[in-house]
């Protein structure tokens, strides 16, 4: 198994950084998505991504079974984008996120591809006004964390260019 775990804030480029990451990978490239379209402007974003990767990706749908998703990919390269929606997901729905987060890094560390991770950095803005969006950063910033701590190369993504933060990106990608 090898991780790579990709933050950055919104915006910062780092989808753009993993999908050039993933094509360096054995094929075929697994696209686990875990956002929902909830409203026009969500689908449209979604439709934008899927269109910048092209039609040689598989995507897979999870937006609360990531682990089990990731159990049943046996060859390739896999790009999840991201973990931040899916711990969203994961806290409106009202799981346990502790728990949900330990099964995902169970999943991560059995895997036998390579998996790259897509997370926001959530926690460099202020302290959010209200007790769920309080529950939230933490539970990202812990998530971040734990996956920084398993990962074999973790880059953060500002302004569009990548900083490593841990291990070394390949040439080409600094």
């Amino acid at each position: 198994m090898s991780l790579t775990l990709i933050t950055g804030g919104a915006r910062s480029g780092k989808s753009r950084l993993a999908e050039r990451l993933a094509r360096l990978g054995a094929a075929p490239y697994h696209y686990i998505a875990t956002a929902e379209a909830h409203d026009a402007e969500m689908a449209a974003r979604i439709a934008r991504h899927r269109q910048d990767r092209g039609p040689d990706w598989l995507t897979h749908e999870a937006p609360l079974q990531l682990a089990q998703t990731l159990g049943q990919i046996a060859s390739g390269t896999v790009l999840v984008d991201c973990a931040t929606l899916w711990l969203s997901n994961q806290l409106l729905a009202e799981h346990d996120t502790e728990a949900a987060s330990d099964t995902l890094l169970a999943a991560l560390a059995d895997t036998p591809v390579q998996v790259i991770l897509v997370s926001n950095e959530v926690g460099w803005s202020i302290v959010p006004d209200n007790r769920l969006a309080r529950r939230f950063s933490d539970a990202q910033g812990r998530l971040n964390q734990r996956l920084a701590a398993q990962a074999d190369l973790v880059v953060t993504v500002i302004s569009g260019l990548p900083l490593v933060l841990k291990g070394n990106l390949p040439k080409g990608l600094a």
